[in-house]
């Protein structure tokens, strides 16, 4: 029987025994020293479970501390994102650490497990965007700590729009693995008792370069910001790190500066990769605001659209099933959601889409950008309204939304006043929009005839018939070309139909912003022309209230001449 046969035999009676006593996960500690020369991957398996166990264990029993952190150093020197990351910060002041305190949320969003896939060759290209401030350039850069210490021979480039954040970065990482340390001083980082054989061959502050390991002409990472001279200097072998490259909304905003964006990338960057190492593509990594859908990443979300060993997250302020804050820490550290709803008053709908919903629009082609729609703070007074009408787009299989709009008419002029905007399971919608209806007294409903539309319509017309409404629900079969009839309509949309003001300091009776008004309105506001939009639902809405009152349904005869078709943009 080999060395490893006769190891696992023993780990497999370790696993029949109680192993949340001490000394028999502490003999599985030395088990996983035992067979890491032969088989690294049970070793690091066996090593995962002593890690929670001793976790778990170290509340009743203090010499689970020590073990605890023995298996998750073992881990952080073998290439285990989230345990590097603990052990990293080991040191550190409690209340000076970044990643015990949003580690569960990381890992909750996926963020810490696409690195992971990142280093274990499971991804090629990883793009993360997300709200300012919630952490995303600092947890990248303590991965790229790892990420040189791991293979420390290997050449990296990192690249971001300025030389100031460039040097920003290069900064942190002497920091972190204490390349700027003088004689006597301890660094508050364990990067040095990680990789303790990684020798810091070279810094230089003034080429931003660190190189550990051996001398190479190409450096471990190498720092330049897109623009700056990388001929002959530079070369990527394992990662190409991208932080920010478009510098601005005033960049974002010119459709030419873009596209010169984009060849700076392609020539200035992409072309500093190398072949890669030991079989293995050189990876990229992308963390940037998204401002526009022709930034960098968007073009590689088009380029490698479909692609498994590409993976793109976008994570917005809000989980929109939940209401809640996608990034309110531990320990009192993040923003809630009233922190997310006071930056969005003080921004237009659009930044604030691009900035915390990482979600980018064309302002130029948008059909309906907030500044050219009529607002209204309260409905006429001393009047009643015309008709109360209701017009329902519900919600299919899949992503879109279910969209209920009820409409004051007084005159020619429609005002927008409830709203049921909700991406959840159809048949709980049912209940809601009768409810909707019947509190607005909503006279006439119609809903689009779609295939969920037929069993929609009819459900709640038995919801408003039980709750002694008097709304009668019309199911209209509409035309299949929704984007024509969405765009030949808009300028009736903005000539007669009224919308709510959003919230403010100076009126709080406003919608706020995540409601179902304050939903609605940010997917209105954002629908483009120019551009593939994620839902039509809100505008697809308020257009079968203008092809309602006479506007064009998006049907084209034969008798229309070629001059109609493109006046139309048929």
């Amino acid at each position: 029987m080999g060395e490893l046969d006769k190891n696992r035999r023993i780990i497999e009676k370790l696993h029949r025994v109680d192993l949340h006593q001490y000394k028999y996960c502490s003999m599985l500690m030395d088990m996983v020293l035992a067979v890491k020369d032969d088989n690294l991957e049970l070793a690091k398996s066996e090593c995962q479970h002593v890690k929670n166990l001793a976790a778990m264990g170290s509340r009743k029993d203090s010499r689970f501390m020590e073990l605890y952190w023995k298996a998750v150093l073992f881990l952080a020197q073998n290439k285990d994102l989230d345990s590097y990351l603990l052990y990293l910060e080991r040191y550190r002041d409690p209340e000076d650490r970044f990643y015990l305190p949003r580690r569960n949320q990381l890992r909750k969003l996926g963020l810490v497990q696409a690195m992971q896939d990142l280093i274990d060759d499971k991804l090629d290209i990883l793009t993360i965007s997300c709200p300012p401030g919630v952490g995303k350039t600092t947890l990248a850069e303590m991965f790229l700590s790892g990420w040189i210490g791991w293979d420390p021979d290997a050449c990296n480039l990192f690249s971001s729009h300025s030389g100031h954040v460039t040097r920003m970065v290069y900064d942190v990482i002497c920091n972190i693995i204490g390349a700027d340390l003088k004689q006597g001083q301890v660094s508050e980082y364990a990067w040095r008792d990680i990789f303790p054989d990684v020798n810091i061959e070279a810094v230089n502050a003034k080429e931003e370069t660190i190189n550990l390991g051996k001398f190479k002409p190409f450096k471990s990472i190498t720092f330049r910001a897109l623009g700056a001279s990388q001929t002959g200097v530079t070369r990527a072998e394992g990662l190409l790190y991208c932080d920010d490259l478009c510098s601005g909304i005033e960049e974002a905003l010119s459709k030419i500066r873009l596209d010169k964006l984009w060849t700076k990338y392609s020539t200035d960057l992409k072309t500093r990769k190398k072949a890669g190492r030991k079989g293995k593509k050189c990876k990229e990594l992308h963390i940037a605001t998204r401002w526009s859908v022709w930034d960098v990443i968007g073009r590689l979300i088009k380029l490698y659209a479909g692609n498994k060993r590409c993976r793109f997250i976008s994570i917005p302020d809000i989980d929109p099933e939940s209401g809640k804050s996608n990034w309110d820490y531990q320990y009192g550290v993040g923003f809630d959601e009233e922190y997310f709803e006071d930056i969005q008053q003080s921004l237009d709908e659009i930044t604030y889409k691009c900035l915390y919903k990482s979600n980018p629009v064309e302002r130029e082609g948008l059909l309906f950008a907030p500044d050219t729609l009529r607002r209204f703070k309260r409905l006429p007074p001393d009047r009643e309204p015309d008709a109360i009408w209701g017009f329902l787009d519900p919600k299919g299989e899949g992503t879109d939304f279910n969209c209920l709009g009820v409409f004051y008419q007084y005159d020619q002029d429609y005002y927008l006043y409830d709203v049921v905007f909700k991406n959840i399971n159809p048949y709980s919608l049912d209940t809601l929009n009768a409810e909707c209806l019947v509190r607005n007294n909503v006279q006439v409903c119609q809903v689009e005839s779609n295939k969920e539309g037929v069993r929609t319509g009819d459900a709640i017309q038995e919801e408003i018939d039980n709750m002694g409404g008097r709304c009668v629900i019309e199911k209209k079969l509409s035309s299949a070309n929704k984007e024509t009839r969405i765009i030949v309509n808009s300028p009736w949309v903005i000539k007669h139909v009224l919308f709510l003001e959003p919230k403010t300091p100076e009126y709080p009776d406003g919608y706020a912003s995540q409601s179902d008004y304050g939903q609605f309105m940010s997917y209105f506001t954002s629908y483009s022309q120019l551009s593939k939009n994620g839902t039509d639902d809100a505008p697809d809405m308020v257009t079968m209230l203008a092809i309602h009152e006479g506007g064009f349904d998006g049907t084209v005869t034969e008798t229309m001449t070629r001059q109609e078709r493109v006046a139309l943009g048929i």
